[in-house]
């Protein structure tokens, strides 16, 4: 894919100073840093019309950086040889270059592509930067000291090292808040705005300007207010225009490919490419084209019929490939998707793209796609209410009618809403999930969602409010995979015919796209055509989200999410909790856009360890310490220990601990002959057997997922006044907090907060728990650096921990090597952490403060290290 990217200072004392940007295909074009001078570059990228998407004009006055393909280049090209003009390989920026100086910014006006693309003039020190009609090609501008910093993605200006990059909280709280992105010039990088479509901006002497070099919102607004009837011959109409459509999108040469869902929109499209690749005079005897889909077998949107219908009708010369997403696969790849769309989702429809594209790049095809089509022939459910809110204003008789045939389609749209109602689910508005300071900053802040009439909405959707995200994605997901995509249905002859014709054509019977399905009768299977179940490419989200609740709430609890300005952490949590269980009516798109807000600031704005997936991690032996710990130390007592931290299997409810234990005993000592001679010299005082009070409480049942803790009000409260810490959340969680309150009963809870809260004022730290008696400090919440289940469970201490550290104390002495029975000296059930040790059971002679010291510095460590267990060994004498 072609990319602009550069800094441009003005005024600049010296010429333009040219340079190719000899990146990948696919990669971020990083911006041009050029002191004092006026920068711009580009990347070359394949062209039909020849190679030259940077072309400087006779003279040297204006050089053009394109960054896209022009569609009637060849008309062009012949208007502009009649007015004088020459050319060496026509190539499409020489095309457009040559526009530019016979017609100024008008002759933009005149291109039909998908484009963006910026002039530098000399003469004039001023920078032209401009984007096709729709805005299928991206461009950004920001300023830097006395000039601008422009480029074609967002990383381009971010590591031009001439940027501060922040967040922009304002586009931040509407995207939480409305739910809505790309319908402005801003972006969500503070001072990074992107060049609106159809618009000039201009960049020189006299600053930042913009302007529209079009009108054709304004004169689709005005085709709608004279609609010619409908009738078989518009069907016909259309569907010619829509083949020549496809037809300027197929590439002369080259495989072409569709991206196949089980819409309507995208069949069409797979339906027209055969047939233009079939039209005679086009190259090639046997056409052929490739289709890819990305179907979700089992779940609610499963698409696999209707793709399979289609790809019938078309016959066995198209190539199909079908791809399968898991949320396995969507988790791993999560992190590349975000990094890849450099701004935040409002669904994760995008990954199925993402995965089309993936799999196309391998056969180096251009690939059409149906975008837009929902957008302009009203495929969308809010269409069919607007269209019968507009009939009833004219007539109650046709509304009716139309409401007759729309039952299904509107019972389908209101049947969540009707769910949450009946089962008694509360609502959860978005604004309580907000943190209270960053919601009252925008509290002025607003969204109308257009309902005043059908082509008004239309026009919201083409040019604001859902298009733009769709071609935003698409471009993006092109660029990471070195994919050229094109969209029939984002084509201003086709745009324009559309809106000329009645709201009949668009809306009938309760269904959209009328005029759309009746041009593809005889062409399509009849299943697909009347299909009024509308899922299209997009993922199972809901269901994948349930499957990953475990790796979503570990992202929720993290310390990053709870650190951010803007949600109100414990009150996520709880949300999330509830759709989990079902009592709330939060639904998956609120959790996608709190879960992808998060991932995005880590990506692009926290200090984050790089990824090397080609290390291979390595497993610790139960003769190495964990990592940034130490096998001895020497206690405060003048005592020398040798801990050995034993890596195990995770531990879950239905364990025999005792089997279990024994087992990882067994492998330690039959082990240790060949292990060396230090650990020989090292093994031969009194021992002991150490396990964390974790796996005891886990497999005595003690442990629960969160979303099976009902918690209460109380429990709410009172954990948002309890100090956290780096090593563990401990009542700071409304779980941990629950479980307190069932273990101890909420009277003496009160009390001890009460005296812990005095505790605080007097300088006396734990009062809390010296109040409530019990265990109550071993319990634990989930915490984001233990692995599964723990950073998704709360538990109490282990019950009876004394009698379990005589039992496993009893089975060792039973089990162990003759030559160690002697030394054995008893297990310790120990709850450890980077802060603070305390034994809770024990087995073996002296005090609980000696085995705290020989656990001093916590050598199973606070993390990941899965070593809930050590044989500790006081070293003898030298």
């Amino acid at each position: 894919m072609c990319g602009i990217a550069g800094h441009v200072g003005v005024p600049a004392d010296e010429a333009l100073i040219e340079r190719l940007l000899g990146a990948h295909p696919g990669a971020a074009p990083a911006a041009t840093a050029l002191d004092g001078d006026a920068g711009l570059g580009a990347r070359a990228a394949r062209d039909d019309g020849g190679v030259g998407r940077l072309v400087t004009s006779r003279g040297g006055r204006f050089t053009l950086a394109l960054d896209g393909e022009i569609y009637n280049r060849g008309a062009l090209r012949a208007d502009l040889e009649v007015l004088g003009h020459d050319f060496g390989v026509g190539s499409d920026a020489e095309v457009v270059l040559a526009a530019f100086t016979e017609w100024g910014t008008d002759g933009l006006d005149r291109l039909d592509g998908a484009f963006a693309l910026v002039v530098w003039d000399r003469d004039a020190r001023r920078m032209t930067l401009a984007r096709d009609h729709f805005g299928v090609r991206p461009l950004y501008v920001a300023p830097a000291g006395d000039g601008w910093l422009v480029a074609s993605e967002i990383r381009g200006i971010l590591d031009s090292g001439h940027h501060d990059r922040r967040p922009d909280d304002r586009t931040i709280y509407r995207y939480l808040r409305f739910r809505v992105h790309d319908d402005g010039p801003a972006t969500f990088f503070a001072g990074i705005e992107r060049v609106g479509a159809g618009e000039v901006v201009t960049l020189g002497p006299d600053g930042l300007q913009r302007r529209p070099y079009t009108h054709l919102r304004e004169e689709l607004a005005e085709l709608a207010r004279t609609p010619r009837p409908y009738s078989r011959a518009v069907a016909d109409e259309f569907r010619d225009l829509l083949r020549a459509a496809v037809r300027r999108r197929v590439p002369s040469t080259g495989r072409v490919g569709t991206a196949l869902s089980g819409g309507i929109d995208s069949a069409a499209v797979a339906a027209l490419v055969d047939a233009v690749e079939h039209e005679p005079g086009r190259p090639g005897a046997e056409p052929t084209h490739d289709a890819w889909s990305a179907v979700y077998p089992g779940s609610r949107n499963d698409e696999v019929a209707h793709v399979d219908a289609v790809l019938a009708s078309l016959g066995d010369h198209v190539d199909a490939h079908r791809i399968e997403p898991t949320p396995t696969e969507f988790k791993k790849d999560l992190r590349d998707l975000v990094r890849t769309q450099e701004e935040p989702l409002v669904s994760t429809g995008a990954y199925t793209q993402y995965r089309v594209l993936r799999e196309a790049a391998d056969r180096d095809a251009v690939v059409l796609d149906g975008h837009g089509g929902d957008e302009t022939l009203a495929g969308f459910g809010p269409h069919h209410l607007i269209h019968l809110r507009e009939l009833r204003s004219r007539s109650a008789a046709l509304a009716a009618t139309e409401l007759g045939h729309s039952l299904d389609v509107l019972y389908r749209r209101g049947r969540p809403v009707i769910g949450d109602r009946l089962h008694g689910r509360k609502d959860v508005p978005v604004t309580s999930l907000l943190a209270a300071d960053f919601a009252r900053a925008h509290s002025d802040e607003g969204y109308a969602v257009e309902t005043s009439g059908l082509r008004a909405r239309l026009l919201d959707d083409v040019f604001t409010g859902s298009l733009p995200a769709r071609l935003r994605y698409t471009d993006k997901n092109a660029r990471r995979f070195g994919v050229s995509v094109r969209t029939p249905f984002v084509d201003r002859e086709l745009v324009r015919f559309v809106f000329g014709l009645g709201d009949d054509a668009l809306v009938k019977d309760g269904m959209g796209k009328r005029v759309l399905r009746d041009a593809m009768r005889g062409l399509l299977p009849d299943s697909v055509v009347e299909r009024r179940d509308k899922v299209g490419a997009t993922t199972p989200q809901g269901e994948w989200f349930m499957r990953l609740k475990n790796h979503i709430y570990g992202e929720f609890l993290s310390e990053s999410f709870a650190n951010r300005p803007y949600v109100d952490q414990t009150a996520v949590l709880h949300a999330f909790e509830g759709w989990i269980k079902g009592t709330n009516s939060i639904d998956s798109m609120t959790v996608w856009r709190l879960l992808n807000l998060e991932l995005w600031l880590q990506e692009f704005f926290d200090e984050r360890e790089p990824d090397d997936e080609a290390e291979v991690e390595h497993v610790k032996t139960d003769y190495e310490p964990n990592a940034r710990k130490q096998l001895d130390l020497v206690t405060a007592d003048g005592t020398t220990v040798r801990r050995y931290p034993l890596r195990t299997d995770l531990f879950a409810r239905e364990d025999d601990l005792e089997a279990k234990a024994l087992g990882y005993v067994d492998r330690f000592f039959a082990g240790l002959p060949t292990a060396g001679a230090d650990h020989a010299a090292a093994t031969g005082g009194r021992w002991f057997f150490f396990i964390s009070e974790k796996i005891v409480a886990i497999s005595q049942g003690r442990s629960f997922f969160i979303w099976d803790i009902k918690v209460g009000r109380p429990a709410r409260v009172l954990s948002r006044y309890v100090t956290r810490t780096p090593a563990g959340i401990g009542l700071g969680s409304p779980f941990t907090m629950q479980l307190a309150i069932e273990e101890a009963g909420l009277p003496r809870v009160l009390l001890a907060s009460a005296g812990g809260a005095v505790g605080k004022v007097i300088g006396r730290r734990g009062l809390f728990y010296d109040l409530v008696g019990g265990d109550i400090r071993a319990i634990d919440g989930p915490t984001e650096y233990s692995v599964y289940p723990a950073n998704v469970s709360a538990k109490l201490g282990p019950k009876d921990p004394d009698a379990v550290a005589a039992a496993l104390s009893r089975a060792i002495r039973a089990r162990v090597p003759e030559a160690y029975r002697d030394s054995f000296g008893g297990t310790v059930v120990m709850d450890a952490n980077d802060i603070g040790r305390n034994v809770l059971g024990k087995d073996a002679p002296g005090s609980k403060e000696r085995y705290e010291l020989m656990f001093a510095d916590n050598p199973l460590g606070q993390g990941s290290e899965q070593t809930p267990m050590a044989i500790v060994f006081e070293k003898p004498s030298a």
